[in-house]
């Protein structure tokens, strides 16, 4: 139904597959996994894709790293964080450095879903 590429990137395999089968079941087919933001910075390296929903406290490299290192790779693709820790601080730097969003865990799948028809109406895409 939806033609965007989305890599959700959380070091829990639980939320990942949480997330992946929540949207799957909307219609989104092109979903893809990392478990680090090391991962996450390869694959938005390679893949290019249009949405990353990334967690901020991550082993090897975190996820305000990853956003950093992506943003330079390619400023277009949407970054929504998340974290169940959501330090005031760590908002406002995901946000300084282009993040798009920053959602509190447990992370609500109407509000990626939301995040995603805007990105396809923005981009005439679908």
């Amino acid at each position: 139904m939806y033609d965007l590429k989305i890599l959700l990137c959380d070091d829990s395999m639980l939320i990942r597959k949480k997330l992946k089968g929540a949207l799957a079941e909307l219609g989104f087919t092109n979903l893809f996994e990392a478990i680090d933001g090391e991962e996450a910075v390869t694959f938005c390296r390679t893949e290019q894709p249009d949405l990353v929903l990334m967690d901020i406290v991550m082993p090897k490299k975190d996820g305000i790293e990853a956003l950093q290192e992506i943003k330079i790779i390619n400023p277009a693709i949407h970054i929504v964080m998340a974290s169940s820790v959501g330090t005031q601080s760590n908002l406002i730097k995901a946000l300084k450095l282009g993040a798009d969003n920053f959602l509190q865990k447990p992370i609500q799948v109407e509000i990626i879903v939301d995040i995603a028809k805007k990105i396809v109406e923005d981009r005439g895409v679908q």
